[in-house]
Protein backbone atom coordinates (compact mmCIF):
# COMPACT_ATOMS: atom_id res chain seq x y z
CA UNK A 1 0.00 0.00 0.00
CA UNK A 2 1.33 3.18 -0.99
CA UNK A 3 0.71 4.74 2.06
CA UNK A 4 1.59 2.20 4.63
CA UNK A 5 2.93 3.52 7.47
CA UNK A 6 2.02 7.10 7.15
CA UNK A 7 -0.38 9.15 9.33
CA UNK A 8 -2.35 12.01 8.18
CA UNK A 9 -5.08 14.65 9.75
CA UNK A 10 -7.96 15.20 7.32
CA UNK A 11 -9.95 18.00 8.75
CA UNK A 12 -14.22 18.01 8.69
CA UNK A 13 -13.46 14.32 7.72
CA UNK A 14 -16.74 12.98 8.73
CA UNK A 15 -18.60 14.01 5.52
CA UNK A 16 -18.83 14.72 1.90
CA UNK A 17 -15.58 14.95 0.63
CA UNK A 18 -13.47 14.38 3.87
CA UNK A 19 -14.76 11.54 4.45
CA UNK A 20 -13.93 9.94 1.10
CA UNK A 21 -10.42 11.40 1.61
CA UNK A 22 -9.82 9.99 4.85
CA UNK A 23 -11.28 6.44 3.77
CA UNK A 24 -9.55 6.29 0.50
CA UNK A 25 -6.14 7.45 2.20
CA UNK A 26 -6.97 4.59 4.45
CA UNK A 27 -7.49 2.16 1.80
CA UNK A 28 -3.67 3.30 0.70
CA UNK A 29 -2.38 2.09 4.19
CA UNK A 30 -2.81 5.28 6.33
CA UNK A 31 -3.74 5.47 9.76
CA UNK A 32 -6.13 8.77 10.00
CA UNK A 33 -7.15 11.26 12.62
CA UNK A 34 -10.32 13.50 11.83
CA UNK A 35 -12.29 16.79 12.90
CA UNK A 36 -15.44 17.07 12.76
CA UNK A 37 -17.79 20.19 14.14
CA UNK A 38 -21.04 18.55 15.13
CA UNK A 39 -21.56 14.96 13.86
CA UNK A 40 -20.17 12.90 16.38
CA UNK A 41 -22.56 9.88 14.85
CA UNK A 42 -21.28 10.27 11.42
CA UNK A 43 -17.25 11.03 12.70
CA UNK A 44 -17.34 7.25 14.86
CA UNK A 45 -18.93 5.47 11.90
CA UNK A 46 -15.97 6.61 9.82
CA UNK A 47 -13.47 5.88 12.51
CA UNK A 48 -14.78 2.08 12.69
CA UNK A 49 -14.98 1.95 8.62
CA UNK A 50 -10.95 2.87 8.65
CA UNK A 51 -10.36 0.50 11.65
CA UNK A 52 -12.14 -2.01 9.62
CA UNK A 53 -9.59 -1.84 7.21
CA UNK A 54 -7.18 -2.33 9.55
CA UNK A 55 -5.67 1.06 10.14
CA UNK A 56 -5.55 3.23 13.16
CA UNK A 57 -7.78 6.09 13.54
CA UNK A 58 -8.81 8.70 15.82
CA UNK A 59 -11.76 11.65 15.77
CA UNK A 60 -11.56 14.95 17.37
CA UNK A 61 -14.05 17.13 17.95
CA UNK A 62 -13.00 21.02 16.43
CA UNK A 63 -14.46 23.79 15.54
CA UNK A 64 -12.75 24.87 12.82
CA UNK A 65 -13.39 28.66 13.51
CA UNK A 66 -11.71 28.42 17.15
CA UNK A 67 -7.77 29.19 16.68
CA UNK A 68 -6.93 26.72 19.57
CA UNK A 69 -9.15 23.79 18.71
CA UNK A 70 -7.47 23.94 15.46
CA UNK A 71 -3.72 23.93 16.39
CA UNK A 72 -4.54 21.19 19.09
CA UNK A 73 -6.03 19.06 16.90
CA UNK A 74 -2.84 18.94 14.72
CA UNK A 75 -1.12 18.36 18.23
CA UNK A 76 -3.14 15.88 18.84
CA UNK A 77 -3.12 13.71 15.47
CA UNK A 78 0.78 13.53 16.10
CA UNK A 79 0.97 12.44 19.80
CA UNK A 80 -1.91 9.64 18.88
CA UNK A 81 -0.02 8.30 16.29
CA UNK A 82 3.26 9.37 16.82
CA UNK A 83 4.42 10.76 13.56
CA UNK A 84 2.40 12.99 11.40
CA UNK A 85 2.88 12.72 7.16
CA UNK A 86 -0.21 14.61 5.71
CA UNK A 87 -2.64 17.05 6.16
CA UNK A 88 -5.31 17.23 4.58
CA UNK A 89 -7.19 21.15 5.04
CA UNK A 90 -11.12 20.59 3.92
CA UNK A 91 -13.05 21.81 6.61
CA UNK A 92 -14.60 24.42 5.09
CA UNK A 93 -17.87 26.48 5.04
CA UNK A 94 -19.34 29.02 2.76
CA UNK A 95 -22.18 31.89 3.01
CA UNK A 96 -23.68 32.30 -0.55
CA UNK A 97 -25.84 35.68 -1.09
CA UNK A 98 -25.64 39.48 -2.17
CA UNK A 99 -22.82 41.45 -0.75
CA UNK A 100 -24.97 43.82 1.02
CA UNK A 101 -27.07 41.07 2.76
CA UNK A 102 -23.94 39.43 4.56
CA UNK A 103 -23.58 39.96 8.24
CA UNK A 104 -20.17 40.96 9.51
CA UNK A 105 -20.88 37.43 11.51
CA UNK A 106 -21.06 35.43 8.19
CA UNK A 107 -17.66 37.41 6.58
CA UNK A 108 -15.85 36.72 10.33
CA UNK A 109 -16.60 33.14 10.03
CA UNK A 110 -15.96 32.50 6.69
CA UNK A 111 -12.57 34.01 7.02
CA UNK A 112 -11.80 31.97 10.09
CA UNK A 113 -12.68 28.91 9.33
CA UNK A 114 -11.57 28.95 5.15
CA UNK A 115 -8.54 31.25 5.50
CA UNK A 116 -7.49 31.39 9.18
CA UNK A 117 -7.72 27.80 9.95
CA UNK A 118 -5.66 25.83 6.72
CA UNK A 119 -3.11 28.58 7.95
CA UNK A 120 -2.78 27.69 12.01
CA UNK A 121 -3.36 23.77 10.67
CA UNK A 122 -0.40 24.24 8.19
CA UNK A 123 1.70 26.31 10.89
CA UNK A 124 1.21 23.72 13.86
CA UNK A 125 1.75 20.86 11.13
CA UNK A 126 5.22 22.17 9.94
CA UNK A 127 6.35 21.05 13.72
CA UNK A 128 5.53 17.64 12.98
CA UNK A 129 5.46 16.77 9.55
CA UNK A 130 7.97 14.08 8.94
CA UNK A 131 10.56 15.34 5.99
CA UNK A 132 8.42 14.36 2.70
CA UNK A 133 5.73 15.23 4.20
CA UNK A 134 2.18 16.70 2.48
CA UNK A 135 -0.27 19.06 2.99
CA UNK A 136 -3.45 19.29 0.61
CA UNK A 137 -5.66 22.25 0.45
CA UNK A 138 -8.93 21.56 -0.64
CA UNK A 139 -10.41 24.89 -2.43
CA UNK A 140 -13.28 25.42 -5.01
CA UNK A 141 -13.68 26.27 -8.60
CA UNK A 142 -15.13 29.50 -7.78
CA UNK A 143 -12.02 30.38 -6.78
CA UNK A 144 -11.36 30.40 -10.43
CA UNK A 145 -14.68 31.08 -11.84
CA UNK A 146 -17.34 32.84 -10.54
CA UNK A 147 -20.17 31.58 -12.64
CA UNK A 148 -23.52 33.07 -10.91
CA UNK A 149 -23.42 36.11 -8.19
CA UNK A 150 -23.62 36.29 -4.63
CA UNK A 151 -20.51 34.13 -3.84
CA UNK A 152 -18.05 37.44 -3.40
CA UNK A 153 -17.49 36.08 0.20
CA UNK A 154 -17.21 32.36 -0.56
CA UNK A 155 -14.68 32.82 -3.61
CA UNK A 156 -12.95 35.14 -1.77
CA UNK A 157 -12.03 32.96 1.10
CA UNK A 158 -10.96 29.91 -1.24
CA UNK A 159 -9.06 32.16 -3.48
CA UNK A 160 -6.69 33.16 -0.42
CA UNK A 161 -5.50 29.34 -0.65
CA UNK A 162 -3.75 30.18 -3.89
CA UNK A 163 -1.13 32.37 -1.99
CA UNK A 164 -0.86 29.77 1.30
CA UNK A 165 -0.11 26.98 -0.76
CA UNK A 166 2.51 28.44 -2.80
CA UNK A 167 4.18 30.03 0.06
CA UNK A 168 3.96 26.86 1.55
CA UNK A 169 5.48 25.22 -1.09
CA UNK A 170 8.36 27.50 -0.93
CA UNK A 171 9.23 27.48 2.66
CA UNK A 172 8.46 23.95 3.18
CA UNK A 173 10.06 23.03 0.05
CA UNK A 174 13.92 22.45 1.33
CA UNK A 175 12.20 19.48 3.52
CA UNK A 176 10.60 17.51 0.87
CA UNK A 177 7.36 18.71 2.04
CA UNK A 178 4.77 19.57 -0.67
CA UNK A 179 1.95 21.69 -0.49
CA UNK A 180 -0.67 21.60 -3.40
CA UNK A 181 -4.47 23.32 -3.99
CA UNK A 182 -7.34 21.23 -5.40
CA UNK A 183 -10.34 22.92 -6.36
CA UNK A 184 -13.22 20.99 -6.53
CA UNK A 185 -16.62 21.39 -8.79
CA UNK A 186 -20.12 20.75 -8.02
CA UNK A 187 -19.51 17.83 -5.75
CA UNK A 188 -22.72 15.73 -4.98
CA UNK A 189 -22.68 15.88 -0.81
CA UNK A 190 -25.54 16.40 1.85
CA UNK A 191 -24.34 19.91 1.75
CA UNK A 192 -24.72 20.36 -2.23
CA UNK A 193 -26.95 17.32 -3.54
CA UNK A 194 -26.64 16.65 -7.01
CA UNK A 195 -30.67 16.52 -6.96
CA UNK A 196 -30.95 19.73 -4.32
CA UNK A 197 -32.07 23.53 -5.49
CA UNK A 198 -29.99 24.74 -8.35
CA UNK A 199 -28.13 21.88 -9.15
CA UNK A 200 -29.04 21.93 -12.33
CA UNK A 201 -27.47 25.19 -13.07
CA UNK A 202 -24.29 24.05 -11.91
CA UNK A 203 -24.25 20.82 -13.65
CA UNK A 204 -24.51 23.09 -16.78
CA UNK A 205 -21.66 25.14 -15.95
CA UNK A 206 -19.39 22.27 -15.68
CA UNK A 207 -18.12 20.25 -19.25
CA UNK A 208 -19.36 17.42 -18.91
CA UNK A 209 -22.73 18.30 -17.48
CA UNK A 210 -22.25 16.47 -14.32
CA UNK A 211 -22.06 16.32 -10.64
CA UNK A 212 -18.57 15.20 -9.61
CA UNK A 213 -17.99 12.30 -6.57
CA UNK A 214 -16.18 12.84 -3.31
CA UNK A 215 -14.02 9.89 -4.21
CA UNK A 216 -13.35 11.92 -7.35
CA UNK A 217 -11.72 14.65 -5.22
CA UNK A 218 -10.11 11.64 -3.23
CA UNK A 219 -8.54 10.14 -5.63
CA UNK A 220 -6.45 13.22 -6.38
CA UNK A 221 -5.77 13.86 -2.97
CA UNK A 222 -4.48 10.11 -2.26
CA UNK A 223 -1.98 10.85 -5.96
CA UNK A 224 -0.39 13.92 -4.34
CA UNK A 225 -0.08 12.54 -0.97
CA UNK A 226 1.78 9.31 -2.21
CA UNK A 227 5.34 8.62 -3.73
CA UNK A 228 4.11 9.47 -7.29
CA UNK A 229 3.20 13.00 -6.36
CA UNK A 230 6.29 13.96 -4.94
CA UNK A 231 7.57 16.53 -7.67
CA UNK A 232 4.06 18.52 -7.46
CA UNK A 233 4.41 21.25 -5.16
CA UNK A 234 3.26 24.48 -5.04
CA UNK A 235 0.23 23.48 -7.85
CA UNK A 236 -3.53 24.62 -8.09
CA UNK A 237 -5.37 21.25 -9.40
CA UNK A 238 -8.70 21.53 -10.90
CA UNK A 239 -11.12 18.16 -10.60
CA UNK A 240 -14.18 20.61 -11.33
CA UNK A 241 -15.57 18.60 -14.65
CA UNK A 242 -14.49 21.71 -16.53
CA UNK A 243 -16.41 24.06 -14.48
CA UNK A 244 -13.52 26.52 -15.36
CA UNK A 245 -12.99 26.30 -18.30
Amino acid sequence: MALDGKAALVTGGSRGIGEAVALRLAEEGADIALTYQNSEDRAAAVVDRIKALGRRAWAVQADSADPRAVREAVAGAAAEFGRLDILVNNAGTGVLGPIGDLALEDVDRVLAVNIRAPFLAAQAAAHHLTDGGRIINIGSCMAERVAFPGGSLYAMSKTALTGLTKALARELGPRGITANLIHPGPIDTDMNPADGEGAAMQSGFTALGRYGQPSEIAATVAHLAGEDGRYITGASIAVDGGFAV
